[in-house]
C-alpha cells in the first residue's frame, strides 16, 4: 500500500474550491493523469486514469462528502484506491485543499514509482494544476453539492 498526501493554498473562497472539485466530469479538463470520468450516481463514479502511463479504470464510491469541508472516497474493487479531499479556509478568499490518496501500487513501474515517491510528486504537480485551474475560473458554475454521511 502507498499513501499519497499534497496540499495547496488556492486563492478562492472555500465554496469555490469544493464546486470545482466536485465537478468531477471536468477534472480530465485540467489533470491529465485522468483520462474520464463519469458520474453513475449521487455516490458512484467511474474512472479511468493513467498516471505515468500505467492504465486503471474502475468504479469509486463517496464515501463521505459535506459541502465546502471534505470529499472521500474508496474504489469498489480492484485495483483498490482509496482518498479524502479536504477543504478549509484561510482567511478570507483562500482556501488550503489537502489530499490524501491509499493506493496499491501493481506491477514494476507503478512499485518502482511508489517507492521513489513519484506518485507524491504527480500528486503535487495535480494539485498545483488544480489551483491554476480554479483561480482562473472564479465565477463558474456549481459543482455537485450533496452531503453524504458515512454512518448512514
Amino acid at each position: 500500500m502507498s499513501t499519497v498526501e499534497a496540499e495547496t493554498t488556492v486563492d478562492v473562497p472555500v465554496r469555490v474550491a469544493y464546486d470545482q472539485w466536485t465537478r468531477f466530469e471536468e477534472l480530465p479538463e485540467f489533470l491529465p493523469g485522468i483520462d474520464d470520468v463519469t458520474q453513475l450516481s449521487d455516490t458512484t463514479l467511474h474512472w479511468v486514469v493513467s498516471p505515468a502511463g500505467v492504465t486503471r479504470e474502475y468504479d469509486a464510491v463517496i464515501t463521505e462528502q459535506i459541502q465546502d469541508e471534505v470529499v472521500a472516497w474508496r474504489s469498489v474493487d480492484e485495483p483498490y484506491n482509496s482518498g479524502r479531499v479536504t477543504f478549509e479556509a484561510e482567511g478570507e478568499g483562500s482556501t488550503k485543499v489537502r489530499l490524501v490518496l491509499d493506493w496499491a501500487p501493481e506491477g514494476l513501474v507503478e512499485k518502482a514509482g511508489a517507492a521513489i515517491m513519484a506518485d507524491d510528486a504527480l500528486a503535487k504537480v495535480d494539485l498545483a494544476k488544480f489551483k491554476a485551474h480554479v483561480e482562473r475560473s472564479v465565477g463558474a458554475h456549481d459543482g455537485f453539492r450533496a452531503t453524504t454521511d458515512p454512518n448512514e
